[in-house]
């Protein structure tokens, strides 16, 4: 398969040619730095697809859960079908079968902030998978129900390892041309793993342990990753990282990480693929990146922005209701005459479809809009659906079909924006030596701010009242609305070294 590069330099110059963004030098005079030319940029696209078809997979191990569980409870408290002596769960218990792996995230992506940048991007997703697996065939060979909240529990920290590692992985060997669609056709996987948990529910619901089941199926994937992993390159950013930071030698490492990105490029020349190290080089020592990054850092300078930037997507991402919303959608299609169990399955696989095609339209268009314009649109549209659905709650009590409409709405805006834009643009703009510690924070406010609205919204609701509550919703997302206005910066088109100079 040919290459891309990008067209050549119009100027008559090399076809490497650097790019130079004013920056402060340490004397106080103004200096220009070399940034990675974007002209480096060759690939195959043959050779781009593996090093994201195998991290994506944990991203599609992730949604399997969530959309397995849905039916797996069913199952399991089931007296006909469960095929246990306890399958009369409290709700509590139900609480941890259902919210086990959510807790397990939390552990997972607090553990990679110090494990991250020492395993690097690659093994922590081969760590990832056997997390998975091992926490898979627990929880699908029970026998009783403490081992199956310990088996959701592993499974929980390899989804914490891997929404860490595979968004980091995929960024730092993408090309920028297609960084954005790859990045985002990872939330891609994790619908389509939400798909297919709710189709093997829909198909073992009724069969005896089907429980056992839908957690097994998971098992050959998370195999699949694991090999997958072993066998791809490392990042070469990370590796030329730890060369700075005098972990190994210097030239031996360069040579390392040319092979690699030779193998993540495909039939890019071997000379742009050496100019590339070299600039990454460049611009690590210009930063001062050959010293370890320390836990204060991480709350400064330019990655207080990239902070601020990242943890506000992904606290806006959940705040706005997302876990609330789905959780009321059987709800909401119950009144509009959708009553029985196997027609409530069915429609969690439209609405699993819906969101598939979403985000399928996401992927397609973010690096030819950009990744404002996606933000800006599809938060508007959730803002919109939120008042929405609080009318219905408030005023429109008979007119099931404003519900329908609003939950439809909010479900395809946020598959355009927060859905796979949150995950992209925390991948993006941490700078490469704070990338794993900023990352893990970053998932970990996700994963808790989930925690915080699925767990609060009874009670708030119950305080407050439905229609009060979708209200106060949709306030926070013009919020986050102006948040994005004001704060996130267009990344599309530029490599991460520009990124983090832009920053």
């Amino acid at each position: 398969m040919a290459s891309h590069p990008h067209p050549p330099s119009s100027k008559g110059e090399s076809d490497v040619e650097s790019i130079h963004v004013p920056s402060q030098a340490t004397d106080g005079s103004d200096a220009t730095r070399p940034l990675l030319p974007a002209a480096c940029e060759a690939y195959s696209v043959s050779a781009a697809i593996l090093p994201f078809f195998f991290p994506a997979l944990g991203g599609l191990l992730y949604g399997y859960d969530i959309g397995a569980t849905s039916g797996a409870t069913i199952s399991l408290k089931s007296s006909t079908s469960s095929g246990t002596t306890w399958y009369d769960l409290s709700s509590v218990q139900t609480g941890l079968v259902v919210s086990g792996s959510l807790y397990g995230a939390l552990i997972g992506s607090a553990m990679a902030f110090t494990i991250a940048d020492f395993l690097g991007r690659r093994r922590e997703l081969v760590v990832a998978s056997i997390s998975y697996l091992v926490g898979a065939l627990l929880t699908a060979v029970a026998p009783n129900f403490l081992i199956m909240v310990v088996g959701r529990f592993l499974y929980g920290i390899g989804i914490g390892l891997a929404m860490h590692a595979a968004p980091m992985y995929i960024a730092e060997t993408a090309p920028s041309q297609i960084r954005g669609m790859l990045i985002s056709l990872k939330e891609f996987f994790i619908v389509l793993g939400m798909l297919l948990g709710y189709i093997v529910g829909n198909f073992f619901v009724e069969v005896l342990s089907g429980w056992r089941y839908m957690y097994a199926t998971s098992t050959p994937v998370c195999v699949i990753m694991g090999i997958g992993m072993c066998w791809l390159p490392a990042s070469p950013r990370w590796l030329l990282l730890c060369a700075t930071q005098g972990k190994g030698n210097l030239l031996e490492t360069k040579e390392n990480a040319t092979r690699c990105l030779c193998r993540l490029r495909g039939q890019a020349s071997p000379h742009l693929v050496s100019e590339q190290v070299n600039l990454i080089l460049d611009e690590l020592s210009y930063v001062g990146e050959e010293k370890k990054a320390g836990f204060s850092e991480v709350f400064q300078g330019k990655c207080l922005k990239a902070m601020i930037i990242g943890c506000g997507l992904v606290f806006f991402q959940q705040v706005t209701g997302q876990p609330s919303v789905l959780y009321y959608a059987a709800t909401i299609f119950q009144t509009a005459g959708f009553s029985g169990a196997s027609d409530a399955t069915r429609v969690s696989i439209l609405l699993g479809l819906l969101k598939l095609i979403m985000t399928g339209v996401a992927v397609l268009v973010v690096d030819r809009l950009g990744r404002r314009p996606l933000l800006i649109g599809g938060v508007s549209g959730i803002a919109v659906a939120l008042f929405l659905l609080s009318s219905y709650y408030t005023l429109f009590k008979g007119a099931s079909y404003v519900a329908v409409i609003a939950l439809l709405l909010y479900v395809g805006s946020y598959q355009l924006s927060f859905g796979p834009i949150g995950w992209l643009m925390i991948s993006e703009v941490f700078p490469l030596k704070l990338r794993g510690r900023g990352l893990s924070v970053a998932v970990l406010v996700n994963f808790a701010s989930n925690a915080l609205v699925t767990f609060a919204f009874s009670p708030l609701e119950d305080l407050i009242g439905t229609g009060v509550l979708f209200a106060s919703f949709g306030v926070i997302a013009l919020a986050s609305l102006g948040f994005i206005l004001c704060i996130v910066p267009e990344t599309k088109g530029l490599t991460l070294e520009e990124i983090e100079a832009k920053l």
